[in-house]
């Protein structure tokens, strides 16, 4: 079903991380097909551009600045954007954070400590705080992001790749416990994905890390991690909307527990 059909109007759409590339791509998608967006971000400024791009669009769009590790936070946040939109329908919980590149005896703790914090608890608390009201009003759809690092458990990411494990397992219990409210819940686990800032990172930092898996040079590194991909190509932001707008519509209506790999291959 093209982005020109109306599969969310008149439905609340919160995306959590809606500052950044994914997060931003998937509220232009939805509001395209319709939904109203609450829009959460720790980052005001790039908050208020995606605002100022979305408006355009004829969709109410409601902004608030939630730090998603604090649960005081979500549950005002989430309370605040009720009282502005009404019912949230659809949660693309998103906000995530990459973390350190080092082999696991060198992995700094805090930083551990921290992408769990933001990645997997972060996660539970928008699922906790939503649901409850999804609950009482027996109708919702969830979509995680996850990643490839938490099906496949890449080296040096000790953090970023268990939060990611993490997140495919909330999704699947997730799923069970909701079925019998009416909600949905799946998850996405994108690849490598790129041009852009995080795809350079990922290559200087693997580079630097003296892993028997790559290179120190961070143009090989490119090609190994390139090489291994079956389509042979890096997956691009844009190709990520349409698979979560598929997760949340009715057209995935006897979908929930699957965490679905965007990837270029298996």
């Amino acid at each position: 079903m093209g982005a020109s059909s109306q599969r969310f109007a008149g439905q609340n759409a919160l995306i959590t991380g809606a500052a950044g590339n994914i997060g931003l791509a998937v509220a232009k998608r939805l509001a395209s097909e319709g939904a109203n967006l609450i829009l959460f971000d720790l980052n005001a400024e790039k908050l208020e551009e995606a605002r100022s791009q979305l408006v355009s669009l004829g969709v109410d769009v409601h902004n608030a600045i939630c730090d998603v590790t604090d649960y005081a936070s979500v549950e005002k946040a989430v309370d605040e954007a009720e009282k502005a939109l009404g019912p949230i329908g659809l949660l693309f919980n998103n906000a995530g954070y990459q973390g350190a590149f080092a082999p696991i005896h060198e992995y700094p703790p805090e930083d551990f400590a921290r992408v769990v914090q933001i990645d997997l608890i972060g996660a539970f608390h928008l699922i906790r705080v939503v649901s409850e009201r999804m609950v009482k009003r027996k109708f919702g759809r969830i979509v995680n992001t996850a990643s490839m690092a938490g099906l496949q458990g890449p080296p040096n990411m000790g953090g970023y790749g268990s939060s990611k494990f993490g997140v495919v397992g909330l999704t699947e219990v997730s799923a069970k416990d909701l079925a019998p409210y009416n909600i949905r819940v799946n998850g996405i686990a994108p690849g490598l994905m790129g041009p852009g800032f995080m795809w350079d990172r990922q290559v200087e930092l693997q580079a630097k890390t003296g892993s028997q898996y790559f290179s120190a040079n961070p143009e090989e590194v490119k090609k190994q991690m390139v090489g291994s991909v079956p389509m042979r190509r890096l997956g691009t932001v844009e190709e990520i909307p349409g698979v979560v707008a598929f997760l949340l519509s009715d057209d995935a209506s006897y979908i929930t527990g699957v965490t679905m790999p965007i990837s270029g291959g298996v």
